[in-house]
Formats: structure tokens, sequence, C-alpha cells
């Protein structure tokens, strides 16, 4: 695989707003994320169709696919940050032309119904992006302080960034050993719908990083057994696991296996690769921004997840 590498982002810069999948719930959102990066010191560009409904959606899907290839296009703007996630981004993925994104590397983040995006973009163009923070979710109202650092020094910083966590969400083991590969994934919901599809990168000897919320356990089981069953994740080199919030069964009335069964069941001692849960990454107010196609180690050993190599061109 072919890496491409943006460039970092720097002070005065442009940042582009675009919204690929669902509309925001309240325009000021929107706003109010202009607001935070222009407070920062940055130009906002947003969207032609940005702040737009379609029903689930944030507009046609070619009013999403105009906004995504001409921010792309646009040379002014160094960073794409989505505004939201939601439902929508697979539907255009047959839509892209993905030699604009090729010929046009920059920074493109978010997470959650982006991580759609995020794959296909790694799997046609070889393009490293970042599943972070969004606009109109977490640059829009009071931000975690831990969100807010980490995703500037990410965003702004050319070398290969140590991960730091807060002091109660240290990752822990689930599966000793040690292994090194580029790093893949993010929703386990939307990596799930596209196993069997051209736009999912080749698992082979990647380390694969799953996060999720609200999806109680039978639903996380059938999703990793998809997994399973398609052979997808037999070629990984190592699982990085979420904190999957509000994943466990609250009915009292329903019959249930607890997360962690279900977790062990899959990366338990059957799994020949390190395993890390507990990543402080995703649906979460405290969200790590994580680069997506860059070579990282996973030490099953010390619990420690490392970033291998710098995510900018130098």
């Amino acid at each position: 695989m072919r890496i491409i590498k943006p460039e970092k982002l720097n002070k005065g810069d442009v940042i582009g707003i675009i919204s690929p999948s669902s509309p925001v719930d309240d325009l000021m959102k929107l706003e109010n994320s202009v607001h935070y990066f222009e407070k920062q010191g940055y130009k906002v560009e947003i969207g032609k169709n940005t702040g737009k409904g379609n029903g689930y959606l944030a507009g046609t899907d070619k009013e999403r696919i105009d906004d995504l290839h001409k921010m792309f296009l646009n040379k002014k703007v160094k960073m794409i940050i989505c505004l939201r996630g939601g439902y929508g981004a697979g539907r255009l993925l047959d839509k892209i032309d993905y030699d604009i994104i090729k010929n046009n590397p920059k920074i493109f983040c978010g997470y959650s119904d982006i991580t759609t995006l995020q794959n296909a973009f790694l799997k046609k163009t070889g393009l490293i992006t970042f599943a972070g923070p969004m606009a109109g979710v977490d640059f829009c109202n009071e931000i975690s302080p831990f969100t807010e650092e980490n995703f500037w020094r990410i965003v702004t910083n050319n070398n290969p960034v140590i991960v730091n966590y807060p002091d109660d969400e240290k990752l822990c083991s689930l599966r000793k050993g040690l292994s090194t590969g580029r790093l893949i994934g993010g929703n386990l919901s939307i990596l799930s719908s596209m196993v069997g599809l051209k736009y999912l990168p080749d698992p082979h000897g990647k380390i694969l990083m799953l996060e999720d919320v609200g999806e109680v356990p039978y639903r996380i089981d059938r999703m990793l057994n998809q997994m399973r069953l398609s052979g997808f994740l037999g070629g990984v080199a190592g699982i990085v696991l979420g904190k999957f919030e509000d994943c466990e069964e609250t009915n009292p009335e329903r019959k249930a296996i607890t997360l962690s069964k279900v977790m062990s069941d899959y990366f338990g001692k059957g799994f020949p690769f390190p395993v890390l849960f507990n990543l402080s990454h995703g649906h979460l107010k405290n969200n790590l921004t994580v680069p997506l196609g860059i070579k990282v180690k996973v030490n099953g050993n010390k619990g420690s997840l490392e970033f291998l190599e710098s995510h900018f061109i130098r």
C-alpha cells in the first residue's frame, strides 16, 4: 500500500467544514464551531451545501459529493473537518472521484459514520486521515480539554506523537504480545457493514481499531461474528478496542452476556495477536485523535499504543 501524507496545519490556514452524512439538529452548532476555529487563529470555509437537510441526510448525494470534491480541490483549504456523523457517507462511495482525493491530499477529520470515507480513502488513495472530533459535535459547545489538547497536538505536529491518556483511562491488555502494522478501522458498526466491499483496506498485517457506543452485547457479537466469518479478523496483526460506553444490556428481562465476555470470546485465549482495550477514542467526551494509516506498535505486555512515524509530510 502506497501511503500519502498531507501537510500539517499552521496558524492562519483555512479549515473547511462539510457534512457528508447527517445534518445537525441546530445550525447554531455550525456557527459556534466556526467561531471556535476563528478564535484559535484559523480561517474557515463552509461547504456550499453544509447545513442543508434531506431527511436523515445532510442534502442530496450530489450536494454532499459536490462539497467533498470542491473542498479537496480548494487549494486554500488545508484541513477538512466533518460537521457530524450519523448516516449517509456510504451512499457516496461509488460516486467519489478518488483521483481528486489522491492528487489533493489534506487533513481529513471525523469519526462515527465518517469511518466509511476514511477507510475508502486509505484503500483507494493511501491517504492518511484522522479519526477525531467533529465541528458540530465536539467544537460547538464546551470541549473536553483532553479532546482539544490532543487534537491540536496531532494536526499541528510533524513529529510522531506520544499518546497521552487521562489517569483514569489507561489502556489495558486483553491479550498479551507485541505487534506492529498500519492502523485501520474506526466505528465497528460501520466497518462490519463494509466487509466484502472494495472500499475496505486489506486487513492482512494491519492493526485494527474498533469503537462503538450504545450497542448491546448481542449486536456487538453479531458484528464481530460477521467480521470473523468473512475472514477479516483473521488477517489482522493486533486489535485496539475503544471503551464501548453504554454497551451493556440494561433490560433485566432480557437474557444477556456481558460485553467483556463477548470480547473474550473473540479476542481471548484463541486470538494469536495482542489486544488492547479501553482506548479513549470515538463517541466519548475524551476523544483522542488517531491518524489512520500510520505505522503503530501495539504492546499487549505493557498495555501501550505507540505511533511509529510522522503522519505528515516532513
